[in-house]
């Protein structure tokens, strides 16, 4: 059983930077394909980014390329994301979540969620 707990959100203005953490314990981390989720008010969940179990290979939602940023560090246990230039429509509670042995943009192939942190860009 793998347990997720997020960190970081809060507040920010338009174009502000934010650095979401996500702290695995539980569990072999470095077998897990590890991403985060966000879910906007009022909206369905939708992707964000996702990181391979090595921590070589990325990839993210069209709305968030060249702004956000995933990494891992598996001696950490630990999954982070760097918001930059952030936007009034990122608002959202923003959760992690692990896959074993692999990463997708499907948030039906992840068994471990995290309870989320609420991310409010706002002037």
């Amino acid at each position: 059983q793998v347990q997720l707990v997020e960190s970081g959100g809060g507040l920010v203005q338009p174009g502000g930077s934010l650095r979401l953490s996500c702290a695995a314990s539980g569990g072999t981390f470095r077998h897990y394909g590890m991403a985060w989720f966000r879910q906007p008010p009022g909206l369905e969940r939708e992707f964000v980014a996702a990181v391979s179990r090595g921590g070589s290979n990325t990839f993210y939602a069209d709305s968030v390329q060249g702004r956000f940023t995933i990494s891992r560090d598996n001696a950490e246990n630990t999954v982070w994301l760097q918001m930059n230039s952030l936007k009034p429509e990122d608002t959202a509670v923003y959760s992690c979540a692990a896959n074993l042995w692999s990463s997708s943009r499907n948030a039906g192939d992840y068994d471990y969620w995290g309870q989320g942190t609420q991310v409010t860009v706002s002037s």
